[in-house]
Order: C-alpha cells, then sequence, then structure tokens
C-alpha cells in the first residue's frame, strides 16, 4: 500500500517524485519503505504515514526501510529519531551515508539514556 507520494509542482507540470512512501505487512512486522529524498514538505508526509502505520501495527514490529534513500535533512534526521525513541526498527542495509546516520541516531539515543 502506497502512504504517500509528494510531487513538486513546477510551472504547471509535475515534476519528478521526491520521496515515495510504502507500507509493507506482514504477519510479525509494518514495515515503512523510502524512496527518495527525505526532506522539507515529504518529513511531514512521513510523519503522517508513520502515525498511520502505528496504527495498523497492532503489536508488530515497525520497521523502517532506508535503502532507497539519497538524502535527509536535520529535520528528517529529528523525525527518524523520534521514531526510534519509540520503538521504529532502521534500516540501512546498502549505503554508507544512511548506515552512518542510523548509527549516529543509535548512538546519541545510547548516549541520552546513559546521561538520564
Amino acid at each position: 500500500m502506497d502512504c504517500g507520494e509528494v510531487r513538486a509542482i513546477v510551472a504547471g507540470k509535475v515534476a519528478a517524485l521526491m520521496l515515495r512512501i510504502t507500507i509493507q505487512e506482514g504477519p510479525k512486522a509494518v514495515t515503512l519503505v523510502l524512496e527518495g529524498k527525505c526532506r522539507g514538505p515529504w518529513v511531514e508526509e512521513l510523519e503522517r504515514c508513520w502515525r498511520q502505520a502505528v496504527t495498523r501495527a497492532s503489536g508488530r514490529v515497525l520497521r523502517v526501510d532506508l535503502e532507497n534513500v539519497g538524502f535527509v535533512d536535520e529535520r528528517g534526521k529529528g523525525l527518524l529519531a523520534e521514531m526510534y525513541h519509540a520503538g521504529v526498527k532502521l534500516s540501512a542495509a546498502a549505503g554508507p551515508m544512511m548506515t552512518s546516520m542510523v548509527e549516529e541516531i543509535i548512538a546519541s539515543s545510547s548516549s541520552a539514556r546513559v546521561r538520564t
């Protein structure tokens, strides 16, 4: 199921897809598969889709697949950190940039727990 596709309108025409969010439901997990760039208004769309997925998960693990994401801005990173703190599993199996970002989110979460 596609949760959100946000497209930019340029000179009255739809520009290239910026972020595609697909919700995949399995017996043990619900996965939000992201493709594209997570920035600007697309961060709000991701949050909306996440909230929708939480209600559908019904006790299943919630995951975000970042394998096909090429860029995440600071707001997007903040939302992903919030999602991680809420128990969402982040997966960035392919690219070094996304893997590094996920590791940074996990590390900052671990250090925050140590300080409190």
